[in-house]
């Protein structure tokens, strides 16, 4: 006789106010496979999975356990069953300890007393088998996301969980930190954990897993051993049609420069070092130049201070010939800069506001949205409920959704829709592309190349090489707060890039060029 599934989600539906999550929903994991969980944004994939772990209770439907049913009616109950779940935005408590939050509601005592000393050395010895190397002692605000990320692993370890849910893992690591990530879920596997992973990306997807379950607009669409199947035909499945995987564009046809960076140094407000050290930069009408590095090297530094979210120690920000290093973010705005940041929960939405007032946060205060003072409520929700259509943006309740009930992928998209009608003309955008589907990508890049053959002048942070060879017009690459290179992404490749980025070596042609 077969042995049972590990798990076996049967029937799922999940519904919430306006919408179908998820639409009788079928899923099975065998004992220590990692199983990919593929869908667009607003699919259905973190709705079916939070079902699994308790966060949701589901309308019909019933999950199984080797074989047979249980009821989770709650992540304690979860847990419980030996099922943990890294979420796509970390649930950690920033105030406390690594320590402090890998043991929250799991803490060991003797007779009331934690025993502090035996959990560290068990913690130490976890750390130290699956390559999680991490300081106890730091308090989570202080620490990369990567590190965080490290943390929720470890959480999910140190309570024996043999069932694994990863919610986008690799959305917000580096290059070096996802092939970590992929060696440890493998290691995982072989040792008999059964691994839930859902991403939009193909590559990893084709990388790691064993089978493939592809959801569409809250429906099941099929599950496929990953050995049969390639990029092209996933893509279909996830999307309906074939997808395009390379920008079709025309030469840049730089003009004018609109942003100007001259010897900008930024100190880091924890170790008071400079992470963004004397840069030198200029971005002009009509090209997209794109600044690649691995995360920590002064990338998000830099982009604070262009946008105004961090002051500058020394230097100039030159926004359309204004220098606008000291002025306010909002006058930075009014000067013509629109910022797609990089966190979209800290900078780029209100969360409890809804979609459209989240849409008029740059608007409000101009015709026809407000006159004299008071908000044209109608004028703030059609031209939401034009942004909605326009960029696809999937939600419960159109524009009157609450922002913080909608999918990352939906949030990302929200924010990217508001910030290219703004009308200015200096674009800077941070991990564009993080958290969105192939379809989704694929439009927002045309419509990035749309906004650079208007005469923008675009500046793309990003970790995402493949975006960063396909978009861009130029290649400033960071590696310890400066530039050291310069490149031609017609003229180089993602290995020579790469060496770039890992300080490997360093060109002169970005200093000739600030020098002539």
């Amino acid at each position: 006789m077969d042995q049972p599934y590990v798990i076996e989600m049967r029937h799922i539906t999940k519904e919430f106010p306006g919408i179908i999550a998820n639409d009788d929903i079928s899923l099975t994991l065998k004992k220590g496979e990692i199983h990919a969980l593929l869908g667009e944004n607003g699919a259905g994939k973190s709705t079916l999975m939070s079902v699994l772990f308790g966060l949701y209770k589901p309308e019909k439907g019933e999950i199984l356990k080797n074989g047979e049913v249980v009821k989770i009616n709650n992540p304690n109950d979860a847990n419980a069953l030996g099922i943990g779940m890294v979420h796509q935005h970390f649930k950690l408590v920033e105030c406390f300890t690594v320590l402090d939050n890998i043991i929250l509601g799991n803490e060991p005592n003797n007779y009331g007393f934690l025993q502090r000393k035996k959990i560290r050395s068990n913690i130490i010895e976890l750390s130290k088998k699956y390559g999680l190397a991490i300081d106890l002692d730091a308090k989570v605000e202080d620490i990369s996301v990567g590190m965080q990320q490290r943390v929720e692993i470890l959480k999910m370890l140190y309570r024996k969980n043999d069932i694994l849910i990863f919610d986008e893992p690799t959305a917000v690591l580096t290059p070096q930190e996802i092939d970590e990530l992929m060696l440890i879920m493998r290691e995982m596997a072989k040792e008999g954990k059964s691994i839930l992973f859902i991403s939009h990306k193909l590559n990893e997807i084709m990388a790691i897993s064993d089978r493939v379950t592809v959801l569409r607009k809250g429906k099941f669409v099929g599950t496929v051993d990953t050995k049969n199947v390639n990029k092209e035909s996933l893509s279909f499945m996830m999307v309906g049609r074939d997808v395009e995987f390379t920008v079709d564009k025309k030469p840049s046809l730089a003009k004018n420069t609109l942003l100007k960076v001259e010897h900008l140094t930024i100190r880091s407000h924890f170790s008071k070092k400079a992470v963004v050290n004397n840069v030198s930069f200029e971005v002009k009408a009509g090209e997209i130049v794109c600044i690649a590095g691995i995360e920590g090297n002064g990338q998000s530094e830099l982009a604070y201070g262009i946008s105004g979210l961090q002051r500058a120690e020394s230097g100039k920000i030159i926004l359309n010939n204004e220098d606008v290093t000291h002025r306010s973010i909002f006058h930075r705005n009014e000067a013509g800069l629109s910022h797609i940041p990089e966190d979209r929960h800290k900078y780029g939405l209100i969360l409890d506001y809804n979609l459209a007032y989240n849409m008029a946060l740059k608007k409000y205060h101009r015709k026809p949205f407000s006159r004299h003072g008071f908000l044209n409520y109608p004028a703030i929700y059609n031209y939401a409920d034009e942004l909605i259509k326009q960029f696809d943006v999937r939600t419960a309740q159109g524009s009157r959704t609450s922002a913080r009930s909608m999918s990352g992928g939906n949030q990302q998209k929200a924010i990217i829709a508001r910030e290219v009608t703004t009308g200015g003309n200096v674009l800077l955008a941070v991990q564009l592309v993080r958290g969105l589907d192939v379809g989704a990508i694929e439009y927002i890049h045309k419509e990035l190349i749309k906004q650079r053959d208007q005469g923008k002048a675009i500046l793309l942070i990003s970790l995402e090489l493949d975006e960063v060879m396909n978009v861009s017009d130029r290649i400033l690459v960071m590696y310890e707060g400066r530039i050291v290179a310069e490149l031609d992404p017609k003229k180089t490749n993602v290995r020579e890039l790469g060496i770039y980025m890992a300080g490997g070596k360093e060109n002169n042609n970005h200093e000739s060029t600030e020098a002539n």
